[in-house]
Order: C-alpha cells, then structure tokens, then sequence
C-alpha cells in the first residue's frame, strides 16, 4: 500500500481547486507502480516526490494515463504539503522536473510561487478548427486575438472567447479536441474570457483530454502560458503583469484562484511564476 495525500491546491474556497494526490516518499516506486497510483486515485494529476542529486527534490507527475513534464496545480499541493508536515520551511527551494529544474518560493504563510520555463511561442491555429472542436461559431471566439500555442513548460493551445457567457457555456467535441491534441503535440486547451467574475485578470476552463482530463479545475503552467500571451498580444502592461489573478472551476463548481507574475526587462519577459495556496483534504493508502 502507498500513503497518498490529497490537497485542493489554487483554491478560492473550501470547496474550490483542483485537487491533486501527493506521495512524499516515492523513491522504492517503479513508475508502473506511480501511474497505477495516479490512475486508481483519478485526480488530474498525482505528484510523486523523489531524492534529487541536482535539486532539493525531485517530483515526477502522472495523469490517469501517463506521465507529464510538469504539473502547476500538484506542484502547489506537494510543496503545501511538505510545509504543512514541517519537512520544508519558508524560503526557496529547486525541484527537478522532466520540464527541467525550476524554483519554488513559499511564503510565511504558506503561499507557493512556482517558476516556470521562459515562454516559447508556437503556432497561431485556426480559428475554424479550433471552433469547430469546441461545437461553437468563429464569432465566439475574440474577434481580435487568435489561438496560438504557448508554453512555459508545457505547450496549449491559448483560445481567447469574446465573453464570459460564452466561456461557461461551451461543451466541447472532446473527440476532436483530443485529436487535434495529438495532431499538434499540445497537452489540451486553455480557453479564456477577459470578462470575469471576480474583477480579476481573466476567466478560464481548461481541457486536455488526451491525457485522460476533460476538463480541469485550475491549471497552473497554462496559467503562466497565459500571461505570457497577454503581454505579448499587450492585453496586459509591463506594470499590471506583476500581478495577475485567474479565476477558473467556476463551470464545475470549484472555484479557484491562480496568482501569475512576469518580471520583465527591457520589454522581454525574463522570468514566469504561477501560485497560490492549497488545503489539505485527506490522507489514505492506495
């Protein structure tokens, strides 16, 4: 049996995030073992944390179906976790990933800020295809931003919805969506409206069903993707990027809260980091 814990990380509420299983000490496990942890559990993503010879950790993160590069929401709930259980203090701290090495601040009070890849601008995508994969029109999409794939570590496909209503509305093709998925080597869709709810950043719902997700809670590397295709397409300035606030779930009645920066220098964004807090929900043997 492997002790797993679950935490609802980027949550808004105590019924809001996304919640992520967490193995502290997965050294003795072979990844057959990790991913048949990850697929009984079937939250979106499970971290298993590892002894590291080039960071203080290393965390490897399964979906149901398969391994991940990395994971912002799980990377949230295992540093939480390991604050919570007093095995970590506040400060900074690396994590080895199959994305790379990327640091984590913690916060006094147990915020985590995860640093994510500089952004990597991929193809624009079009617009019918993309429209015709979520049973909407192209006149739901912005009129005056386009679908382009974006990564901070991992890529997705960045889709900008004219409205709020729309956003909550959409009811996806999930067969064409994970189709174009694979067609294009993205993890899934990060679809946002910059009508909101909260008076916040930007409303979003996010769906990688190729990797067994249709749809997920809060997602913190597209987060990050997503800041950096608003400052690119100057939806945001260099001021307002510092800090950046997303609320997504609101579809599946799990309200979450993302914070995102951008440090920027000279007009080139130099550094991404996505966070917020997580709660832990319980602890049981798989």
């Amino acid at each position: 049996m492997t002790e797993v814990y679950i935490l609802n990380a980027f949550s808004a509420t105590a019924e809001g995030g996304n919640p992520a299983g967490v193995v502290t000490d997965a050294n003795s496990m072979t990844e057959e073992q990790m991913q048949e942890v990850a697929r009984e559990l079937g939250h979106s993503e499970t971290a298993f944390v590892q002894t590291s010879d080039v960071a203080d950790f290393k965390v490897r993160f399964f979906t149901p179906v398969a391994e991940v590069d990395l994971c912002g929401h799980a990377t949230i709930a295992t540093f939480s976790l390991l604050f919570h259980l007093k095995k970590i203090e506040s400060g900074k701290y690396f994590q080895e990933t199959r994305a790379g090495v990327f640091d984590v601040d913690i916060t006094e009070s147990g915020k985590i800020f995860m640093t994510q890849s500089e952004p990597l601008f991929g193809d624009e995508v079009d617009k019918q295809v993309i429209a015709r994969s979520l049973n909407i029109s192209i006149e739901d999409l912005h009129p005056d931003l386009k679908p382009q794939i974006v990564s901070t570590g991992l890529r997705d496909i960045i889709v900008p919805i004219k409205d709020l209503e729309t956003l909550m509305e959409i009811k996806p093709d999930f067969a064409q969506v994970c189709a174009l998925s694979k067609e294009l080597d993205v993890i899934g869709y990060h679809l946002f409206s910059l009508e909101t709810v909260q008076n916040v950043t930007a409303s979003c719902r996010n769906f990688a069903p190729l990797f067994g997700i249709d749809e997920e809670a809060a997602t913190g590397t597209a987060s990050g993707a997503l800041s950096c295709y608003l400052f690119s397409n100057k939806i945001i300035s260099e001021a307002e990027a510092a800090n950046l606030i997303y609320e997504q779930g609101q579809s599946m009645n799990r309200f979450s809260r993302i914070e995102a920066r951008l440090d920027i220098f000279e007009g080139r964004i130099n550094r991404v980091e996505a966070g917020g807090v997580a709660h832990l929900l319980e602890q049981r043997a798989v």
